[in-house]
C-alpha cells in the first residue's frame, strides 16, 4: 500500500473546480489530507465532480463555494472548513484568472478584478489560514500559485503579471513572519500549462507546436506535473523548504536558443 504522507492534515485549495486546483485536491487526497474544494459561483457542478471523485477512491472532501477577492466569503470559507473537517493544515492559493487583453484596450474594471482575484485572494486567504494554523501551534504550509509570468513579460498579461510576481513575493516576506510558528510559505512558478485558463490562446493554429518547441522537455505541462510538487512541498520532507519558488516549466525559461 502507498503510504499516505499527509494522512490526518486537512488542505483548503482555492479554485480546486478545474485545471491546475482540481489535480491538486485530487492529489493531496491521494495522500491522504482532507481536502476543502473551493469553487467560485457557478462552478457547483464541476466541484462537485471533484467531490465525488475524491470520495470515490476512499477519500474525504468538500465544497465550499467562496469568491477569494471577497474577504468576507474567505472568512466564512475557512470558518466552514474548520466546522466541518476540525482543523486546517495546508493553505494552497490556486485561485486566479487570466483574460487575455491587448494593454492599449485594458480597462480599469478587469484590472481591478485580475488584481482583486489573483493577488489580494491570496493575501486573504493567507491572512485567514495562518491565523488557525498559528494558533493550532502545530505549524502548516501556504502553497501559493506563481508562474513562470513572474518573471517574465507577457504582451497580453500586462494585468496577471503583476499579480505572479506579488505573490511570489508575499510568500517570500510570509516565509519570515510565519516561520517561527512552523508555518513554512512557498510558491509555485508553472510554466506552459494546458488549462481552462490559456486553452483559447493554445487553440490558436501552429501555437502548441510554437511553445512545445521552445521547452526542452518537449511538451506543455499538465496540472499533474504541478500537483505533485504541491503534494512534495505539503509533505514533512519539505519541512526546511520556506520562501522558495519552484519553476516547473520543462525548461523553458532557461532555454534563450
Amino acid at each position: 500500500m502507498t503510504p499516505k504522507h499527509l494522512a490526518a492534515k486537512v488542505a483548503v485549495v482555492t479554485g480546486a473546480s478545474r485545471g491546475i486546483g482540481r489535480a491538486v485536491a485530487s492529489r493531496l487526497a491521494q495522500e491522504g489530507a482532507r481536502v476543502v474544494v473551493n469553487h467560485p459561483r457557478g462552478e457547483e457542478d464541476a466541484a462537485r465532480e471533484v467531490v465525488n471523485e475524491i470520495v470515490g477512491d476512499g477519500g474525504d472532501a468538500v465544497a465550499i463555494q467562496a469568491d477569494v477577492a471577497d474577504n468576507g466569503q474567505v472568512q466564512n470559507m475557512i470558518e466552514t472548513a474548520i466546522k466541518h473537517l476540525g482543523r486546517l493544515d495546508i493553505l494552497v492559493n490556486n485561485a486566479g484568472i487570466c483574460p487575455f487583453v491587448e494593454w492599449f484596450d485594458m480597462t480599469e474594471e478587469i484590472w481591478r478584478r485580475v488584481q482583486d482575484v489573483n493577488l489580494n485572494g491570496a493575501f486573504y486567504c493567507s491572512q485567514a489560514a495562518s491565523r488557525v494554523m498559528r494558533d493550532q501551534g502545530q505549524g502548516g504550509r501556504i502553497i501559493s500559485m506563481s508562474s513562470i509570468s513572474a518573471l517574465v513579460g507577457g504582451g497580453f498579461q500586462t494585468h496577471y503579471t503583476p499579480t505572479k510576481a506579488g505573490i511570489r513575493s508575499l510568500m517570500q516576506s510570509l516565509a519570515i513572519v510565519l516561520g517561527p510558528y512552523g508555518i513554512t510559505c512557498n510558491s509555485i512558478l508553472p510554466g506552459a500549462i494546458l488549462t481552462d485558463i490559456n486553452r483559447a490562446y493554445f487553440d490558436q493554429p501552429g501555437q502548441i507546436q510554437k511553445d512545445t518547441g521552445r521547452i526542452p522537455v518537449g511538451r506543455l505541462g499538465t496540472p499533474k506535473d504541478i500537483a505533485g510538487v504541491v503534494a512534495f512541498l505539503a509533505s514533512e520532507d519539505a519541512s526546511y523548504i520556506n520562501g522558495a519558488d519552484i519553476l516547473v516549466d520543462g525548461g523553458l525559461f532557461v532555454n534563450l536558443q
